[in-house]
């Protein structure tokens, strides 16, 4: 299977941009989302950890 797809990408011309395209994408989402982590305020990560824990909006059926 592997073959067929690999023989069948080497047919395509300019292909070998997109798995550096898609490298790109993915370094620089996980990068600003390291940015953001460490850059949060302390308040709005533990309020946003608390609301499972919170009861008091919770309805009953």
């Amino acid at each position: 299977m592997l073959k067929f797809v690999k023989n069948h990408m080497d047919s395509i011309a300019g292909i070998e941009i997109y798995p550096v395209i898609s490298l790109l994408i993915f370094f620089t989402f996980f990068v600003l989302l390291f940015w953001w982590v460490f850059t949060a305020k302390k308040e709005y990560i533990k309020q946003m950890s608390n609301i499972p824990l919170d009861n008091q909006n919770e309805t009953t059926l």
